[in-house]
């Protein structure tokens, strides 16, 4: 079991099921479903507590029902929640489209983050660090963790300097058409001499993992689609879980790719811990 630090957010997802594929300017029905639990942190953080590390997540909620609801929720998933703050603001909400393919949209409707960032984070003795998070504050304390643990961080943002890890993660569809031809040098420009490799997700055509030396492809096996919400969470959950077993680059990215195509075959925003359990067992 590992100790892993996940930076990111919690949030209280609304969720509508679409009749039809979202469009442009159309009046469209839909049915509302239960909220749920949600958010890059939360969800990356639950997978991995289900994968049975120990899993500190630093993040925020408000201080009303709904922080208090996913905190419980957060708990009985295994997450140690010790480093998450009380805010006095409502708890981040999503809306969450989901289209008769399983496809989602996303709608931030409020958002509850800190104002400083958490320099908490450095108490903790981690083995490894994922950020899932678009604060532009957060470098100098992820070079410092980088120094001692593995720093694996999301783009975007894609600002130079400002996520000195030795791995990046990113989805096809983040990058624009120059930093999609050089994946690579975007990554050196964002991590600087740190990065040992930049991973780039396509969805159902994968996941590419690119060093100085290597490129690695690993694709993605064919399934009915229920919600995508969350894949790319799952994604990371699983190349952090393999990583930190000692599992060489190809096959972490593989396990990655199990798990983020798994995520898309539940009706949830983050990774069933029965599902987790049979992708290890």
């Amino acid at each position: 079991m590992a100790h892993i630090a996940v930076i990111g957010s919690v949030a209280w997802d609304d969720v509508v099921r679409l009749a039809t594929p979202l469009r442009s300017g159309a009046h469209l029905n839909g049915t509302a479903a239960p909220g749920r639990l949600g958010g890059g942190g939360a969800n990356t953080a639950v997978a991995l507590a289900a994968a049975g590390h120990h899993v500190s997540l630093v993040a925020a909620v408000g201080r009303d029902p709904a922080g208090d609801a996913l905190l419980a929720e957060l708990g009985r998933a295994g997450v140690d929640t010790a480093q998450v703050v009380r805010l006095a603001r409502p708890t981040t909400r999503s809306l969450v489209l989901v289209d008769p393919d399983g496809e989602r949209t996303v709608v931030n409707v409020g958002r509850c983050e800190e104002e400083a960032a958490p320099d908490r984070l450095l108490c903790l003795a981690a083995d490894a660090v994922y950020v899932r998070s678009r604060r532009g504050d957060l470098a100098p304390l992820l070079a410092r963790m980088a120094a001692r643990s593995l720093v694996v961080a999301h783009v975007p943002p894609a600002d130079a300097g400002s996520r000195p890890a030795q791995m990046l993660v990113c989805s096809e569809s983040d990058l624009d058409a120059e930093q999609a031809r050089d994946p690579l040098a975007l990554g050196r420009r964002v991590a600087g001499d740190r990065l040992n490799w930049m991973v780039t997700t396509a969805g159902p055509a994968g996941a590419t993992a690119r060093s100085a030396g290597e490129m690695l492809h690993a694709p993605a096996q064919a399934v009915e689609t229920v919600d995508t919400t969350g894949a790319g969470d799952a994604f990371a959950a699983g190349l952090v879980h393999a990583l930190v077993g000692g599992l060489a680059m190809r096959e972490a990215l593989a396990t990655a790719v199990r798990f983020g195509t798994e995520a898309t075959r539940w009706d949830a925003s983050g990774l069933p811990a029965q599902a987790v359990h049979r992708l290890l067992g």
